[in-house]
């Protein structure tokens, strides 16, 4: 799909490729952890989906509002996270932005526009709009927020209820949709009548855009347009794309109900690995310098790890944590 005003350099392409090899590179640690016990919860992997994830959080600036959820870990390193906290969350650090306390999946650093995910699928996009519109009444100017979803999420009351209220506001929200295919084990052709999400958009009055999420240089241009265009004041953009998610619901699913036709076609590929054969082809980089890429990465993440796995875990004795953090809502709620 050719969107020429949406130009994407080389350097552009590149540190988005480095950002998809680093979360896919992270996240099969992560696997390896879960498998050794070393990790308390679930484990959930955006293997296929790097390229749309990495496009949406790497299209927005300091003063936006990203809203990733549990497939966004390129997202997530492309807004800011690192690999030092993703570690620490999973493996329960105390020295953590979370403090060894949440879910490994619910981190964030809300103050700095990162929100930490709620589970119930749908709920960010309200919660957005809700901070979208705060900044609004603040007197705040030039901002976007976005947030992602799967196709299974575009059935819940709060993704209609979060779209139209953002749409009814004319708010500059971004809401990036990754048909993967399955609602967990729930293929598409139980989850939706409409012949194609993006009909979606016009129901609530807003702009629509599709993507293949399998093509890096797709995603990049189509999600710099979305953002671009919130930005600019033509309000919620909805932005669709076609993949599989090439694993299981979770490390705990061996992703038996898969469709094997699936895997064969167009959406099964893997955009990590299309990306990688797109630099080559440009001769941007040798086959030879991406392993040597890959090689890096690993000794930072393997490095880090040990590192990470000698910290230590929250002491509930010397915890000095409270639910609320301004001082003028402790001193109203102290007990006398």
């Amino acid at each position: 799909m050719s969107k020429p005003s949406e130009r994407v350099t080389e350097s552009d392409y590149l540190k988005a490729y480095r950002i998809m090899l680093t979360s896919r590179i992270v996240e099969e640690k992560l696997a390896s952890l879960y498998r050794a016990g070393m990790i308390k919860g679930g484990v959930f992997l955006g293997r296929g989906q790097e390229a749309l994830s990495v496009s949406a959080g790497i299209n927005l600036h300091r003063g936006d509002i990203f809203a990733p959820l549990i497939r966004d870990q390129a997202g997530r390193l492309a807004f800011g996270d690192t690999v030092l906290d993703t570690l620490r969350t999973y493996l329960g650090s105390q020295l953590g932005s979370m403090r060894g306390r949440d879910g490994n999946i619910h981190r964030g650093r809300p103050r700095d526009g990162y929100y930490a995910m709620i589970s119930h699928l749908g709920a960010m996009i309200p919660a957005v709009a809700g901070g979208l519109l705060a900044k609004r009444l603040s007197g705040e100017q030039g901002f976007v927020g976005a947030t992602c979803i799967g196709d299974g999420g575009t059935s819940t009351g709060a993704f209609h209820e979060g779209l139209n209220a953002a749409a009814v506001d004319n708010l500059p929200l971004v809401v990036v949709v990754a048909n993967n295919q399955y609602a967990y084990s729930t293929p598409n052709s139980r989850q939706y009548a409409c012949s194609d999400l993006l009909d979606k958009a016009a129901g609530y009055g807003i702009a629509g855009h599709k993507t293949d999420g399998t093509n890096l240089l797709d995603c990049l241009q189509t999600l710099r347009k979305a953002v671009a265009s919130a930005r600019s004041g033509a309000g919620p953009q909805l932005v669709v794309a076609s993949l599989l998610r090439l694993v299981g619901h979770g490390e705990h699913d061996d992703f038996s109900y898969l469709d094997k036709t699936l895997k064969q076609s167009p959406v099964g590929s893997d955009c990590l690995l299309l990306a990688e054969q797109h630099i080559i082809d440009q001769g941007w980089d040798t086959k030879d310098e991406l392993a040597k890429w890959k090689r890096d990465i690993e000794e930072e993440i393997n490095t880090t790890a040990d590192r990470v796995r000698r910290e230590p875990p929250p002491d509930p004795e010397e915890d000095d944590w409270e639910a609320l953090s301004r001082a003028e809502y402790r001193e109203q709620h102290t007990s006398p």
